[in-house]
């Protein structure tokens, strides 16, 4: 029913928490009682009033296929969302449904705030993306059915390369390395790359880590493992580009940006970590013409960075098979297909493809094949902010790539230690 979604009317940075924020779960019956399921999702869709329309359609679509049922999708604010999340979890409040990202699942997961969602999607369990589901899962268990996909891949400027004499783009580190010198003549830099402290590694060393061959975390999870010689081949090839001038100086400010940056403004011919959005925004800041989306970077291995959204279940839910019942519905191809038009988004699927007007959909959906969604931890995000200066101390030199990668290696064994 519509009467508990708020149509967003302002910019999606400004949205507030509704008044029911900690008050989710259904109240009456035991567990599979209830007629109502209550859902919090996130600004998905960047439209915010395309956004309300969609799961407002959702909300009638399911109610009509499940008489009797008052599904209620609350739209919550990204700002703080972990914090809200896992207060409402504690307080044994909350949802029934929740969308969650893989960083998420290990966490609520290790705090047992989560349900399996095994049985919702038992029957296409093995139409799934292998590496969807491996994202989503823990001791062996899915916590949160997939029901969307994003991808990043290469994002060439054809003139730029052009005007070094490069008529291929580069598809390995090799060629990146042979096309640096020519592009440098030429006064352009060859490599995008975001160094700030707010830009995800997931989206900057991660990617260049996974294709060296290398991992983030080792035995379980109970030490880094970035720090081996596949993390130093990483961040040699990215100080040998940074040093000659080949990744742009304004890296060290760049937070994962394409618009106002380097490659948005045509100073660097390649990014490596570049969404279908930003495709969008290259063919009107460069001319459609110009703009050529390739294949993730090779360096041992081929590796792009791409994650599902997927849908989990509170543990403390009064109506789990309400619940289940819901996820079953959105993982259909249908809702699939309907999510992935709406925002921009592929199929974590292999027997749903996700049609897209945009002549760049093709490359990004063969890149979903290379797509690795990073190594989920519950201290995924606090490792971040001790590697990312160390990745800058590298980069302008006041450490050897060994040296902060070692400086790097012993703050994140700390804490992980710590939260034994």
């Amino acid at each position: 029913m519509k009467t508990g979604f708020t149509r967003a009317a302002a910019p999606l940075a400004l949205l507030t928490l509704t008044a029911g924020l900690l008050a989710g779960c259904t109240e009456d019956g035991g567990s599979g009682s209830s007629k109502k399921v209550t859902v919090w999702m996130f600004p998905v869709i960047m439209n915010a009033a395309a956004n309300a329309e969609f799961w407002e359609s959702v909300e009638e679509k399911y109610e009509a296929a499940e008489k009797g049922v008052d599904l209620l999708i609350e739209q919550q604010p990204w700002e703080n969302r972990d914090q809200k999340l896992a207060t409402a979890f504690a307080g044994g409040k909350g949802p029934d449904v929740v969308l969650l990202g893989p960083d998420q699942i290990p966490q609520y997961h290790a705090n047992g705030a989560l349900a399996p969602v095994d049985r919702a999607i038992e029957k296409d369990k093995a139409k799934f993306r292998p590496a969807a589901l491996a994202a989503m899962s823990q001791d062996g268990k899915v916590y949160a059915a997939p029901f969307y996909h994003t991808v990043t891949s290469t994002l060439h400027n054809k003139k730029l390369l052009a005007k070094a004499g490069i008529s291929t783009p580069p598809t390995t580190w090799d060629q990146i390395r042979a096309a640096a010198p020519k592009l440098k003549k030429a006064g352009l830099s060859a490599l995008d790359y975001s160094a700030s402290n707010e830009a995800s590694l997931n989206m900057s060393f991660y990617p260049l880590l996974w294709q060296a061959g290398g991992k983030v975390f080792a035995d379980g999870g109970k030490k880094v493992a970035f720090d081996g010689p596949e993390g130093l081949a990483a961040l040699t090839f990215l100080t040998d580009l940074y040093k000659s001038g080949s990744v742009p100086r304004s890296a060290l400010t760049n937070a994962n940006l394409f618009t106002d940056q380097a490659l948005g403004n045509q100073k660097v011919a390649t990014g490596f970590t570049n969404t279908p959005a930003d495709a969008e925004l290259a063919a009107k800041a460069w001319g459609a013409e110009n703009v050529v989306v390739g294949t993730p970077l090779k360096g041992v291995k081929q590796v792009s960075f791409g994650m599902p959204g997927g849908l989990g279940i509170n543990a403390r839910s009064k109506n789990i098979a309400g619940a289940e019942k819901f996820l079953t519905f959105m993982t259909q191809p249908q809702q699939i297909i309907d999510m992935g038009q709406a925002a921009g988004f592929f199929s974590p699927r292999t027997d749903v493809t996700v049609p897209h007007d945009s002549p760049y959909a093709k490359p990004y959906q063969e890149a979903l094949d290379h797509t690795f969604p990073g190594e989920p931890h519950p201290a995924a995000r606090q490792l971040m902010s001790l590697v990312s200066p160390e990745i800058q101390a590298a980069l302008t030199g006041k450490k050897s790539p060994k040296e902060a990668l070692e400086e790097a290696a012993r703050a994140g064994n700390d804490l992980l230690a710590r939260q034994r």
